[in-house]
């Protein structure tokens, strides 16, 4: 009997810590319904007055921030679910806009499917501030990345531009280089955890 109790007793108590683990650890999944990310791409060139600039939504697909001990982030964004918004434009025009931009001439989401950014380091830079650097893994290319992130209101914050080029992507032209993409375009981000 007493066998069987302290048996029982070593069970709960593991399961007391394995349930508590993960807490300890500060790992912390991302609430992907209530975070977001937008890019915002740039139009430049001769006729660029008749053409728009271009604003899309990237749903995370999964991810999760370690905040204490070593802090850390871990996020994915599926490639073929990136959605332009532009409201200004139709809705076919937006159609085409995104079966440009999730083809081969661009990010070949089909060939590459997966975004991904895993954090280096996480240094303070103030209150409820920090340089967080890292890899992004975008079009089959990975590229060292720094994003200043603050927190605030219970939501992480942040943005960062980036150079297509840098990841193998040509920018889009069209109307014989008259009006085209920006090299440049910004990602800004805002990240509330699950709780």
């Amino acid at each position: 009997m007493k066998r069987a109790l302290h048996g029982a007793a070593a069970a709960a108590l593991f399961t007391c810590l394995a349930w508590s683990a993960p807490a300890d650890s500060g790992r912390r999944a991302i609430n992907a319904e209530k975070s977001a990310i937008r890019i915002h791409v740039y139009k430049t060139g001769f006729f660029s007055a008749f053409a728009h600039n271009h604003e899309i939504e990237a749903p995370i697909e999964s991810g999760e921030v370690t905040e204490a001990g070593s802090p850390s982030v871990d996020l994915s964004v599926d490639a073929r679910k990136l959605r332009v918004l532009d409201p200004e434009a139709s809705a076919d025009t937006r159609a085409q806009i995104q079966a440009t931009m999730q083809g081969p001439q661009v990010l070949d989401a089909n060939r590459y499917p997966e975004i991904h950014f895993r954090s280096t380091t996480v240094e303070p830079d103030g209150t409820d501030r920090w340089r967080v650097s890292g890899n992004l893994d975008l079009h089959g290319h990975t590229h060292p990345i720094a994003i200043e992130v603050k927190f605030q209101d219970g939501v992480y914050r942040g943005s960062v531009d980036l150079k297509q080029t840098e990841f193998g992507i040509t920018p889009v032209t069209v109307a014989g280089g008259t009006v085209k993409v920006k090299d440049e375009l910004n990602v800004e981000f805002q990240i509330e955890l699950a709780k």
